[in-house]
């Protein structure tokens, strides 16, 4: 038997953001390249949308930033270790 996943959520991108995260958290949502969702985003600004910008705003405000799970952890020494003193 196979598990279920758990649920899609929309998260704002912890890793893939230029300003707020917003686009690219759209992005990893949908399934759709970051890049098409910023261009959209700007020519909807551009074009004079103003509700754009407010959308935009609001999804920054309300939208929760994406857990990053760490792929490397802490150094588990200061640096590498010092050579042998040498030998009178």
């Amino acid at each position: 038997m196979n598990p279920t996943p758990a649920p899609k959520k929309l998260t704002r991108s912890a890793t893939d953001k230029w300003l707020g995260g917003v686009c690219g958290g759209l992005a990893e949502y949908t399934g759709v390249d970051a890049t098409l969702i910023r261009v959209i985003t700007v020519v909807l600004i551009v074009v004079g949308i103003g509700t754009t910008v407010l959308v935009y705003l609001a999804a920054w405000l309300l939208m929760p930033q994406a857990q990053v799970t760490q792929v490397w952890g802490p150094p588990t020494t200061d640096g590498p270790t010092a050579p042998p003193p040498p030998s009178a």
